[in-house]
């Protein structure tokens, strides 16, 4: 993960992709979100969407798990190099939620988050906000999935 300083407005980070299978979908589906195109092809086809379609929340769940991972692998390379990594504080929320296009069964999206803004905070010397947008996209470079998240970043110095 980065510090305050080093975030800039326009970064952006590739975070990876996923590709949603019916299996999955379904076993997602069964435990968090029982609606019928989430559980059934034959109820997918007949529904708006057209076919088998993953939930909304498995969608951000997955981009949630590939932040996670790629902010791990940010800090194992930062201390592979010496470095004391930047550990990030707490979300205070997000706003935009917004499912664009349904993903159907055999779909792979590809995550990625872009730095929208950057600030320090002054109830909280040695933090700041960053807002970043984090967006999916399907195998035809369609955008899916979108939202506007915030997180309190360190300020160099302050390493928790």
């Amino acid at each position: 993960m980065r510090f305050l300083e080093n975030l800039e407005v326009g970064q952006r980070r590739e975070l990876g992709s996923f590709t949603f299978t019916p299996e999955l979908i379904k076993k997602f589906a069964v435990q968090f979100d029982p609606q019928p195109f989430h559980l059934d092809e034959e109820a997918g086809r007949k529904s708006l969407f057209g076919g088998l379609t993953a939930s909304g929340w498995h969608i951000a769940a997955v981009g949630m798990k590939l932040l996670v991972a790629d902010g791990q692998r940010m800090m194992a390379e930062a201390k592979a190099r010496g470095e004391e990594p930047a550990v990030w504080g707490p979300s205070p929320g997000f706003r935009e939620l917004r499912w664009i296009k349904p993903v159907l069964a055999g779909d792979t999206i590809s995550y990625a988050n872009e730095v929208a803004s950057v600030r320090a905070t002054a109830s909280r010397p040695g933090w700041g906000i960053v807002q970043a947008r984090n967006t999916a996209s399907n195998q035809h470079g369609e955008l899916v999935f979108s939202f506007l998240a915030s997180a309190f970043a360190p300020q160099r110095g302050n390493v928790a």
